[in-house]
C-alpha cells in the first residue's frame, strides 16, 4: 500500500526550544493515523508543518507526493485542515462561509453555491444554512468547520483535535463523518485529546512525547505492550485516594492515575490483586471497588510516559500556533 504522507527526521525549533525532534511518520493511503501524546508533545506543530503553515527546521516531509518545503502550493491544493478552533466567520451564515471558501479556492459562483448546498446537506446543516454561524451550537460549528475543510474535495485531511469541547453525542456524530470520509477514499491524520476517539477511528497510532516518537502500532498492539490488563481501585472516601495511590504504586512499581476517588494503573501480573487489597485494608483505607479490566489507551500513555494521555490543552502547541 502506498504512503500518502511520508515524514523523515522532521525537526522544528522555536528559539532555543525544540518542539519536534526527529519525527518519522508514514500514513498509508485511505487510512486514519492517530497522532497522540501528552501536553506539549508537539502534535499540533507536526500538523502545521505538514499543512505548510510552518517551515521545518530540518528533515523532509512529503504529502501526496509533494515536498512540504519546496512544493507548498501543490500540497495546499490537495489537503484540508480542521484545527482546534473554529475557522469560520461567525457573522456570516453557514452557506455564506462555504461559498466564500469556494470562491477563494477558484470555484465559479454557481459551482461554489452548489458545493455549499451539497455540504450543508451532507452535514445536516441545510435548515441552518441561512443562519449566522454565531447562532450554531458547538456541535453544529464543528460540523460546519469540517465541511469548510472539504469544500475543495481534499485527498488528505488533517484533523487537529476536531472534537474538542463537543458533548458525547456531537463527538460520536463527528466520528461517523470521519468514517464516511475514509470510506470515500480520504486519508486522515488525526490528533486528539480523547483516547477513545483514536481507539474508535485510527487504523494505526503514533505516540509522541517531548517531540519524539516513543511508540507506534495499532491500538491492540499498543495495549498488548502493557500486558492487556489494568488494576482499578475506587475508594469510598476521596480524601483517602492519595494514600491509596501510594500503596498501589509501591506494589506495582509505577505511579497510578488518580481521578477523584478512582485509581488505575496497567499491570502485567494479575496475581497482585490480593496484595493490593491486603495493603489497603492494613492502612485502614475503605475500598468500594477493586478489580481488573482490559487495558485502555490511557493505560498505554501511563505506562509509556508516566502521565495520563487525556489533556484539556497543549500549551506548547498553542504557543506554536500563535
Amino acid at each position: 500500500m502506498d504512503n500518502t504522507i511520508e515524514v523523515e527526521g522532521l525537526v522544528r525549533d522555536f528559539g532555543g526550544t525544540r518542539a519536534v525532534d526527529g519525527v518519522d511518520l508514514q500514513v498509508p493511503s485511505h487510512q486514519v493515523l492517530g497522532l497522540l501524546g501528552p501536553n506539549g508533545a508537539g502534535k499540533t506543530t507536526v500538523v502545521r508543518m505538514l499543512a505548510t503553515l510552518l517551515a521545518p527546521t530540518a528533515g523532509t516531509a512529503r504529502v501526496g507526493g509533494f515536498d512540504v518545503a519546496r512544493e507548498a502550493a501543490r500540497v495546499r491544493e490537495i489537503i484540508g485542515l480542521t484545527g482546534q478552533y473554529a475557522s469560520v466567520d461567525e457573522k456570516l451564515t453557514g452557506r455564506e462561509n462555504l461559498i466564500l471558501i469556494g470562491r477563494l479556492l477558484g470555484l465559479k459562483r454557481r459551482d461554489a453555491r452548489a458545493r455549499a448546498d451539497a455540504l450543508l446537506e451532507d452535514f445536516d446543516l441545510l435548515d441552518a444554512g441561512s443562519r449566522p454561524a454565531q447562532t450554531y451550537s458547538g456541535g453544529m460549528r464543528r460540523r460546519l468547520d469540517l465541511a469548510a475543510s472539504l469544500v475543495g474535495r481534499p485527498r488528505i485531511l488533517f484533523l487537529d483535535e476536531p472534537s474538542t469541547g463537543l458533548d458525547p453525542r456531537a463527538r460520536r456524530d463527528l466520528w461517523e463523518r470521519v468514517r464516511q470520509l475514509q470510506a470515500d477514499g480520504t486519508t486522515v491524520l488525526l490528533t486528539t485529546q480523547y483516547l477513545e476517539e483514536a481507539d474508535a477511528l485510527a487504523d494505526a497510532i503514533v505516540v509522541l512525547d517531548q517531540g519524539r516518537v516513543i511508540a507506534e502500532g495499532t491500538a491492540a498492539e499498543l495495549k498488548a505492550r502493557v500486558g492487556g490488563r489494568s488494576l482499578f481501585v475506587r475508594v469510598s472516601h476521596v480524601e483517602q485516594a492519595p494514600a491509596a495511590a501510594e500503596h498501589v504504586a509501591a506494589i506495582t512499581d509505577q505511579p497510578p492515575q488518580v481521578e477523584g476517588e478512582a485509581i488505575s494503573t496497567p499491570v502485567r501480573d494479575p496475581s497482585i490483586l490480593p496484595a493490593v487489597l491486603r495493603a489497603l485494608d492494613a492502612a485502614g483505607i475503605e475500598v468500594a471497588e477493586l478489580g481488573l479490566r482490559g487495558a485502555s489507551l490511557d493505560d498505554v500513555f501511563l505506562s509509556l510516559t508516566g502521565r495520563s494521555g487525556v489533556s484539556r490543552a497543549e500549551p506548547g502547541d498553542q504557543e506554536d500556533a500563535a
